[in-house]
């Protein structure tokens, strides 16, 4: 296996990356008991230095239960009959996942109101309490 690149800037080494092939239970026909089709990609994220300190805060936030009890980030795939592509597929999830978490979410600035937008609520809110007040008018004949 050769090192992923991510990005220009970020490339996972290929010794940081490891891989097991185990019997899969998705498609395969008559192949599906002898061929382990299945791939689960594993990377320490623990002890990588690929990543900066609040990518990889981002990245185990993101990855939620993919994140094992060691600090590796474990992904597999099954999808298709052969283990090369599987293998494949795994990884393109992995650089994704890397992907997402090296974008920083845009802050949010708390704003108010405006007195035009608090007016028209108001006035909404008024409408429908006059609506409802003129169904329940007192004169029943």
């Amino acid at each position: 296996m050769e090192d992923l690149t991510v990005t220009p800037a970020v490339t996972i080494p290929a010794r940081e990356l490891s891989w097991t092939a185990v019997a899969s239970g998705g498609p395969g026909g008559q192949n599906v008991n002898k061929v382990a089709t299945k791939v689960q990609l594993r990377w320490d994220l623990a002890n990588s230095t690929a990543l900066p300190d609040w990518a990889r805060q981002r990245l185990i936030s993101l990855a939620g239960r993919k994140i094992d009890q060691d600090g590796g980030l474990q992904i597999s795939s099954s999808s298709t009959r052969s283990q090369d592509r599987n293998l494949e597929l795994a990884l393109a999830r992995l650089a994704d996942l890397i992907r997402e978490a090296l974008t920083r979410p845009k802050l949010r600035r708390p704003t108010r109101p405006s007195r035009a937008a608090k007016r028209r609520r108001l006035e909404g809110k008024r409408r429908i309490s006059q609506k409802k007040a003129d169904r329940r008018s007192t004169n029943h004949d």
